[in-house]
């Protein structure tokens, strides 16, 4: 591929907006076509390059025809780019100064926001041992195993190249696909408009730490171009909504809502559990698919629907990037649009907290995402099945006639019982991605654990090798 030439930017940028450039296979390329990111009162934050469709069609076909790094290589160059994250200066911007920017067009607080900084580098600097961790027993991932001279399952990639397109929701969502690279995929990443300063920091610290510029790519775009993405790769991973245009072809992965959720059986005394259960609900600012937005309780679920109210009742209402801040913050505009769509769905339930509201306006363009708390009749309600970027609840009846029906389609379940038959019911419930058994809260998790099985699944398969 031919060098690109540095384009000139359609117009100067405000002072003191900082414009963060597509990173493709020739390095930082500086676009016409600009986004502007804006916090949450609306003020902008930075303009983000969109790649044309000519661009992406070539980083793609760069990214093809490059070599993957030795397994050496890549191991080192993770466990490095792990901690340039944490700690770098990486385009102009120290971590602290990183830090503030997502906390300010996330709304998460600053808190969740550092915690996430180490949370990913971890993660990030462990891939390759992550990945290590879902090879299958029975297989080898090098040909050159002697296991392999009298036959043997080798371990091997699906394709060359990943197309990702991650949501902004929270950084910690960047923490997984740098185990592709593990593996010796070449990586197309697409940011999310929202909050893109988390992977331009990710590429940047990756390319750094010795992945090459055509090992992994940054392309901020547009729609169409976006699609050229998906079909320039081999396979494709994310939750944007490209890639749910494509949920029904097989290489594509779509990240599917959280849903998590809590079950507390007659059995337990839910008192002993109130600050797992509260933390479940509102750690990461309750905005993570790890946090619990439905609790079932084998019995009346009223006193605990009040205790885990007066708990979420005294939070305070800050700007996010106030040390004691714990609630999600967002544009005042978006707030009231969310509030109206969970009151509606809230229409016929106990509301212990929000009943009337939960938008606490700070002044400035933006407003707190309260907690919310209802109670609902029965464990079929359909509320069970929402997931919100606030602490919202919804607290329900739960009887051995329900079954495991209303735990179906879950990300995180904590059970905390003890019917050994019950459990092993979800632990065999193919829609129950992981399993919580006790007082953990639904956001436990550490590197080498799988989050929505392992990626390693989707990006690889076993093939029979025999050698002399």
């Amino acid at each position: 591929m031919g060098t690109m030439t540095q384009t000139p930017p359609q117009e100067t940028p405000p002072p003191g907006v900082p414009v963060l450039d597509a990173l493709g296979p020739s390095g930082a390329y500086r676009t016409r076509n600009r986004q502007e990111v804006r916090d949450v009162t609306g003020a902008v934050m930075a303009e983000l390059c969109l790649a044309p469709a000519l661009f992406v069609n070539r980083t793609m076909k760069a990214l093809r025809g490059a070599s993957a790094l030795p397994a050496a290589q890549r191991a080192a160059a993770l466990a490095r780019a792990g901690e340039l994250f944490r700690t770098a200066t990486l385009g102009g911007m120290t971590v602290q100064e990183y830090e503030a920017a997502v906390t300010r067009v996330s709304g998460l607080p600053i808190s969740v926001v550092r915690t996430a900084t180490k949370t990913c580098a971890e993660r990030v600097g462990q891939s390759y041992r992550s990945v290590q961790l879902a090879c299958p027993a029975g297989a080898v991932s090098d040909w050159r195993d002697p296991l392999a001279r009298t036959g043997q399952a080798v371990w091997t990639r699906r394709g060359d190249v990943l197309a990702v397109h991650v949501p902004g929701n929270h950084p910690g969502t960047h923490g997984f696909w740098p185990e592709a690279l593990a593996l010796g995929y070449r990586v197309a990443v697409r940011p999310s408009a929202r909050e893109p300063f988390t992977a331009h920091r990710l590429v940047l610290a990756l390319r750094e730490a010795g992945f090459g510029d055509d090992q992994v790519a940054l392309l901020p775009c547009g729609h169409d171009a976006a699609d050229a993405i998906v079909r320039g790769a081999d396979l494709a991973y994310g939750g944007d909504e490209i890639i749910r245009r494509y949920a029904d072809d097989p290489g594509v992965l779509s990240l599917r809502p959280g849903r998590s959720k809590i079950l507390l059986t007659a059995d337990t005394d839910w008192h002993e559990h109130l600050d797992m259960i509260v933390d479940s609900v509102v750690r990461h600012g309750g905005s993570g698919c790890v946090n619990a937005t439905a609790i079932l309780v084998e019995g009346d679920p009223a006193p605990l629907a009040g205790a885990v109210a007066e708990r979420l009742a005294a939070l305070p209402s800050l700007p996010p990037n106030d040390e004691r801040a714990c609630l999600p913050v967002q544009q005042s505009k978006a707030a009231r649009a969310l509030e109206t769509y969970v009151l509606e769905r809230a229409q016929g339930t106990r509301a212990w907290l929000g009943g009337t509201g939960f938008v606490d306006e700070l002044g400035d363009g933006s407003a707190v995402l309260r907690a919310a708390v209802h109670q609902l009749d029965g464990a079929d309600a359909p509320q069970l099945g929402a997931e919100l970027p606030f602490p919202c609840v919804w607290i329900a009846p739960w009887g051995r006639a329900d079954g495991i029906a209303p735990l179906r389609d879950t990300l995180v379940l904590t059970a905390v019982t003890q019917d050994e038959a019950l459990v092993d019911a979800l632990v065999e419930e193919p829609t129950i991605s992981n399993l919580h058994i006790g007082s953990h809260a639904t956001h436990w998790h550490r590197p080498g654990l799988p989050h929505d099985d392992y990626l390693g699944d989707f990006l690889m398969r076993s093939k029979t090798l025999v050698r002399v």
